[in-house]
């Protein structure tokens, strides 16, 4: 395993694991499997873990406090505040609740779902635009004083609102969705985080899938499946991405590699601060994306992926305008 430095010299695993897709319901079927999943992922030397406790809400963090028990010193946890989340209940109101108030409860719920007594790394998980930034940012700067959070984050947040959470606490990273066929942060958010010095863990940099070389015309999405919704993933909108999916098939082919592959040895090259999340339930699917470390592509590949997004562009919007309308603000 490779490691890697977000901003405020926070050291981790060059890729880190998402325990989103593990559950985001109140129900985890596979539960058992996900832990072992996740103490493989220790065993092969990756420490940076991804959660929230809005994924149930609080299922997924109680499983990831489960599966790294006895190991804390082994691991970097990264979890989120954010949603309008009933503390007493559990209930998912809808929208967002950054208000110092619920970020004060929201750590203490996190704290004990996930069996410890700090948080590596907090993130806002949206912008609450009702919420100054720099009261959140004074919220979480409190939390770090007092020994419960290590480090700050935030989550699809725009160069704006980085700057100004900066400003009264130092941000260590940004997790935002970048990948080559979402390439929102290029231009003012990442010259921002480079100015900062802040990191960047993008998540789904494998397009939530698209990239792999897994789904075509003949696909179909459970209805309680994200992508479902989502305009990238019509059919006539992945016709047309077919054509970037064959660009990194035919260079991962020079390289052995697999497209996964590509796609994140195409991130890996952009940025040493940049340190992708990924998702998956399967280890050897896990093998598979951590053999990326392994895959140097040439300038001029690199060049040619970059160039994709005027010679190859990406049809279809990633996500619906409800979703939109909480990013980058």
């Amino acid at each position: 395993m490779h490691y890697r430095k977000l901003g405020q010299g926070l050291e981790v695993s060059a890729l880190s694991l998402g325990a989103m897709g593990y559950g985001k319901s109140r129900d985890i079927p596979d539960r058992a499997e996900m832990i072992t999943l996740l103490r493989a992922g220790v065993d092969r030397g990756m420490n940076f873990f991804d959660t929230a406790e809005v994924y149930g809400p609080w299922t997924n963090e109680e499983m990831v406090g489960e599966a790294f028990a006895g190991m804390r010193d082994k691991v970097i946890i990264a979890t989120k505040f954010g949603w309008d989340i009933d503390q007493q209940t559990g209930e998912h109101r809808g929208g967002v609740n950054s208000k110092p108030e619920q970020i004060r409860q929201a750590i203490e719920g996190s704290l004990r779902r996930l069996g410890t007594d700090y948080i590596d790394l907090y993130y806002q998980h949206r912008v609450d635009p009702d919420v100054p930034m720099e009261d959140v940012a004074g919220t979480v700067k409190d939390l770090i004083a007092q020994g419960k959070v290590r480090y700050f984050g935030l989550s699809e947040a725009g160069a704006g609102s980085i700057r100004r959470a900066h400003a009264v606490q130092p941000v260590a990273a940004l997790q935002s969705e970048y990948s080559l066929w979402t390439r929102d942060p290029e231009g003012e958010v990442l010259t921002t985080l480079e100015e900062l010095g802040i990191g960047l863990v993008p998540f789904s940099p494998l397009g939530k899938g698209f990239l792999t070389g897994k789904i075509d015309n003949s696909t179909t999405f459970a209805s309680n499946d994200l992508r479902a919704n989502i305009p990238r993933f019509a059919l006539e909108a992945r016709e047309a991405n077919q054509l970037l999916v064959d660009l990194i098939r035919r260079i991962g082919d020079a390289h052995e590699a697999t497209p996964a592959q590509v796609a994140l040895a195409w991130l890996l090259a952009q940025r040493p601060w940049i340190v992708p999340l990924f998702g998956t339930r399967r280890l050897d699917r896990f093998e598979e994306n951590v053999g990326a470390l392994g895959v140097t592509l040439k300038s001029e590949e690199l060049q040619e992926l970059t160039d994709s997004k005027v010679t190859t562009p990406v049809a279809g919007a990633r996500y619906p305008d409800s979703h939109l309308r909480l990013t980058g603000l």
